[in-house]
């Protein structure tokens, strides 16, 4: 768990980042505060609202924001008597000497519970469950160990994020349009929204899924996914009733996988000593690297990053006064390390009991997420509910569950890159339907084939595994500076062990990446292509870590000390 303040950091006050300039703009030169308005209404290439019923907010002058101060849930962390006495000293608030930190509450972790529940439901998005089932049935239980360890390092990554968000009052998205010139701040938004929308693709065939095995197939694949599209409709519904009212949702939609999961797991009764060994002692073979690549690569999903990092904001808290901002990072890091175990737990009942039933079966290397639920009807039976329909409970509470996140998630990635100034309802709308016209495509054309919907989910898998990168390296990037983070800034030693993650993650995706490419592309002319791609896919991650010189020049120093 991150400590909410590092050791090494000098205590100086976190300075305002400079006000973004509005993509989509055109260039122009300096105006004075007369003419401002004047040149702004000519030189815009968006159109100024007009009326209260226009798509865009009614003020062209009001910042992007996660939450409208409105939304955000009301939490006194420090009591009355300490609130009083920050209001007196406002105005020398930057100076503040750190204190002592409030007694924990009970009460103020409720009201932080949310957020790190939201963001957990990446790690149990269909995508991420047909690499549990996978892993069970060809690994057996060898791999459990790795899946503890990428939660961790998964964890590492999202208090990260999280760190971001409540010290900077600001998301990801938003930081990235300040950090980086405009040609790579589109790359970046190109390669979130097409992480976004393989992602979504994934969840509601997921979901689509779920709805045809609860169906007895009456429902084909491309009905459970106009079905599943209508649940950004719900969203919006939901959202106006609140932020705690979407949470409570997304809990009782976790709470169904866990029941479901946990009941196949109990019915199924997995060995528990290979269980236990499989969590203690590292085992890895090159029949089951592949697998261990798939466990590690599904933990980090590049939305769940920008997402984060947004969802920290729903809480009303002041990023200039330290003691709160210290406070937030803590009860924030406890909710998220409890939604993540809660999810480990979940990842764990798949793969075991995948693991019992199929591990050094014939069936093993062709069970998918299409035929998962058949095979373990037939190997496990019915009963009073047949396993197969519990099966398809807790797929599709996580189908929709994670589709939900995902228009969530696209509304702060385009709003927080491109500053649009669009209504929420226009931006979920977009979002969802970049996603929705591709999955309609591929529940068409896929629906009578189990193999051709594996094939289609390797392809996803490695089109989001090279965008890891293109989340982690800004993410890094940020927490490390001061004139950002302030006194909330990564020290040293959290340098080393994340950046080492991210090394690792990047490696293993990288192989990934490599291993698909030597199996599926064929013919010279394909081939010089996607040469070209991964060249300059290299050369712009390349750019990233090397545009902030004091990541390379850290790098040397410490080269130097521990080497010449």
């Amino acid at each position: 768990m991150l400590s909410p303040v590092d050791a090494s950091d000098t205590p100086t006050a976190p300075q305002k980042s400079p006000p973004s300039s509005l993509p989509l703009r055109l260039m122009q030169p300096a105006t004075t505060a007369s003419d401002e308005d004047q040149s702004e209404e000519h030189l815009s290439l968006l159109p100024l609202p007009v009326s209260k019923g226009s798509l865009f907010l009614e003020s062209d002058e009001e910042v992007e924001h996660a939450y409208e101060p409105e939304e955000k849930v009301v939490i006194d962390l420090a009591g009355d008597e300490e609130e009083e006495e920050e209001e007196e000293g406002d105005e020398e608030d930057s100076g503040e000497i750190p204190g002592s930190d409030p007694p924990f509450s009970w009460k103020k972790l409720w009201l932080f519970m949310g957020p790190g529940f939201l963001m957990s439901i990446a790690f149990l998005d269909p995508g991420n469950l047909e690499g549990d089932l996978q892993a069970g049935a060809i690994a057996g239980y060898s791999l459990l160990w790795l899946l503890m360890w990428a939660t961790a390092m998964g964890l590492l990554i999202q208090l990260l994020s999280a760190r971001l968000g409540v010290a900077t009052g600001r998301h990801l998205a938003e930081l990235c349009r300040e950090e980086y010139p405009n040609w790579a701040r589109l790359v970046l938004w190109s390669m979130a929204e097409i992480a976004m929308i393989g992602a979504d693709i994934q969840e509601v065939i997921g979901s689509a899924i779920a709805i045809k095995i609860l169906s007895r197939g009456f429902l084909p694949l491309w009905a459970g996914v106009v079905i599943t599209a209508i649940d950004c409709f719900i969203f919006l519904f939901l959202e106006n009733y609140g932020v705690r009212k979407l949470e409570a949702v997304f809990a009782f939609l976790i709470a169904t996988m866990a029941i479901s999961f946990a009941w196949m797991f109990g019915e199924t009764q997995p060995s528990q000593k290979e269980l236990v060994i499989g969590l203690l002692v590292p085992k890895l073979s090159s029949k089951t690297i592949r697998q261990a690549v798939g466990v590690v690569g599904c933990v980090i999903m590049p939305h769940n990053v920008f997402l984060h990092s947004a969802l920290v904001q729903s809480r009303k808290i002041n990023p200039k006064k330290q003691r709160r901002v210290r406070e937030a990072l803590k009860y924030y890091s406890i909710e998220s390390t409890l939604a993540l175990v809660v999810s480990f737990m979940i990842n764990l009942y798949v793969t075991t009991v995948f693991a019992k039933g199929f591990f050094g079966t014939e069936e093993a290397k062709n069970i998918g997420l299409e035929n998962a639920g058949q095979y373990l009807n037939n190997k496990f039976g019915g009963g009073a509910l047949p396993i197969l329909y519990i099966w398809g409970i807790g797929l599709l509470a996580a189908g929709q569950s994670s589709t939900i996140t995902g228009t969530y998630a696209g509304q702060f990635i385009m709003g927080g890159f491109l500053d649009f100034k669009l209504k929420k309802w226009i931006r979920a709308l977009i979002t969802r339907s970049s996603a929705i016209i591709p999955t309609m495509i591929v529940a068409i054309f896929f629906d009578a084939s189990d193999t051709a919907l594996d094939v289609l989910n390797e392809w996803l898998n490695v089109l989001q595994s090279v965008q890891i990168p293109f989340a982690l390296v800004p993410l890094l990037t940020l927490v490390s500076k001061e004139e950002i983070m302030g006194v909330f800034r990564i020290g040293p030693r959290m340098k080393v062990v994340t950046w080492t993650v991210a090394a690792l993650l990047i490696i293993i995706n990288a192989y990934l990446l490599l291993d698909f490419c030597s199996k599926e592309i064929n013919g010279l002319l394909f081939g010089s292509l996607v040469s070209v791609v991964i060249l300059l896919y290299v050369t712009f991650i390349v750019y990233l870590i090397v545009r902030d010189t004091s990541i390379p020049n850290w790098f040397i120093s410490i080269f130097r000390k521990r080497f010449l």
